[in-house]
């Protein structure tokens, strides 16, 4: 199979698989050198093979779970289910700025419009989702909690009489029973990190079942601007692999790909991200959740924080340890090590470490209310916040204790006095790869 790739609707290379192992990404002559495919694979005559069925970019992009299994059910019969055929449906509407289709193809066929005013106030149980996803699986979004790429219909005609202008402009997630709640858990920890970092925009169903998130590839209005490669297509590795790399490795693309001029500013987030992490007990930090984002290589950038949340509500992850290590190690503990490995690894200071400790405190106490509103409204998610609440606590005090940052105990305020204990869970470590509605890695 041969498919055309475009960045910006420019076409600028193709893409042949050679055999079951190899993918071949050429470029045409007169490319643009600002019109690269990835950050990996500058514009040149010589074609980038590599060894796997796609080259790491666009596997980034390949659907997992349940909307993986909707394609292969759908398209599969007809086109076959290797990864190169899925590309070819899902290539048209992926993150970033390139696109994929077959030669000849129209690259901006009009989708079903989601109305997502309806949605943040209808039923999004995980049946109601499931079928919304069935509807709408033609969009090329990673990830495997359920999820899929929004088309919003705008009502504004312009000079037109009559007319509809699609325009992608979010991603929307659901839940599922085997994590109930997980989207109002990323809402709420992503209001935390919000506060700290930039952070991507999100909003939560009436019902707390589904998430509205904004992309930030996209302008104002809702066309394709930046590039976006997340670490695992960075440092070349499958996205099943997610989990098997280290921060060192991350920092040493960063210095790779980020501008002399930035890259300080990027080394700053990714401590900040490996500091949230820690406090909100998140074990799903992993290399597809981190990314770089650009319109050029002189603008390379960290992504706004993205798929954040508090992984320990859930009895069957509350002993996962962090997802990338940092020193050699994976553990919540880390002691004095952190300060030391985070000064080595992203060169910010101690000083500055213990100025963001302290911001992700004062998050957490100025959000902390949120989370016991929401128990107060959902009666299902009543045992799953005060989770959260206590894995902050923990988490936070974590790093103020005196073999870590040393600040003291800090007064997270009233949203943290009177909490019962949660019910008893099976904590039992769980590897972070199975789930009821996604069979695949939950958290996405």
């Amino acid at each position: 199979m041969k498919l055309s790739v475009y960045v910006h609707g420019r076409e600028v290379a193709s893409l042949e698989d050679l055999n079951s192992f190899t993918s071949r990404l050429s470029y045409h002559d007169d490319v643009e050198q600002d019109d690269f495919v990835s950050l990996t694979m500058p514009v040149r005559r010589e074609p980038w093979d590599w060894d796997d069925q796609l080259h790491p970019i666009f596997q980034m992009n390949l659907p997992e779970g349940y909307l993986l299994q909707v394609l292969q059910e759908q398209f599969g019969p007809h086109i076959g289910g290797s990864p190169m055929n899925l590309l070819s449906v899902v290539g048209r509407n992926m993150i970033g700025r390139i696109q994929i289709a077959p030669p000849g193809a129209a690259l901006n066929e009009p989708a079903k419009p989601v109305d997502v005013a309806a949605l943040l106030q209808g039923d999004n149980s995980a049946e109601a989702f499931a079928e919304l996803v069935r509807e709408h699986a033609t969009s090329g979004v990673s990830g495997v909690v359920p999820k899929f790429l929004d088309t919003e219909k705008l009502t504004g005609l312009g000079n037109h009489k009559k007319g509809t202008l699609f325009t992608h402009r979010h991603i929307i997630k659901g839940s599922s029973p085997h994590l109930p709640f997980v989207s109002l858990n990323e809402h709420l920890s992503m209001q935390v990190a919000a506060k700290v970092l930039p952070t991507a925009k999100t909003e939560i169903s009436r019902d707390g079942q589904a998430l509205v998130v904004d992309r930030f590839d996209v302008d104002d209005d809702g066309q394709p601007l930046w590039g976006m490669e997340d670490f695992c297509a960075l440092l070349g590795m499958r996205p099943a692999n997610k989990y098997e790399t280290t921060w060192e490795r991350i920092a040493r693309a960063v210095r790779d790909h980020v501008p002399a001029d930035r890259r300080m500013r990027a080394y700053r987030h990714l401590a900040t991200v490996v500091l949230l992490t820690y406090a909100l007990r998140n074990a799903d930090c992993h290399a597809k959740n981190v990314a770089l984002r650009y319109t050029s290589r002189r603008d390379v950038e960290a992504t706004p924080v993205y798929d954040m949340l508090t992984t320990a509500a859930y009895g069957q992850y509350a002993k996962n340890p962090p997802g990338i290590s940092l020193g050699g190690r994976k553990t919540w503990d880390p002691g004095r090590t952190l300060q030391q490995s985070i000064v080595s690894v992203f060169g910010v200071p101690a000083r500055d470490q213990t100025l963001i400790v302290e911001q992700i405190g004062q998050a957490i106490s100025e959000v902390a209310p949120a989370v016991r509103e929401a128990v107060n409204e959902h009666p299902g998610f009543r045992e799953i916040g005060k989770r959260m609440l206590l894995a902050w606590q923990d988490g936070l005090g974590m790093l103020r204790n005196k073999r870590t940052y040393n600040l003291g105990e800090l007064d997270l305020g009233e949203s943290f006095r009177g909490l019962s204990d949660p019910e008893p869970v099976n904590s039992q470590r769980a590897v972070i790869g199975r789930s009821e509605l996604a069979d695949s890695d939950p958290m996405g």
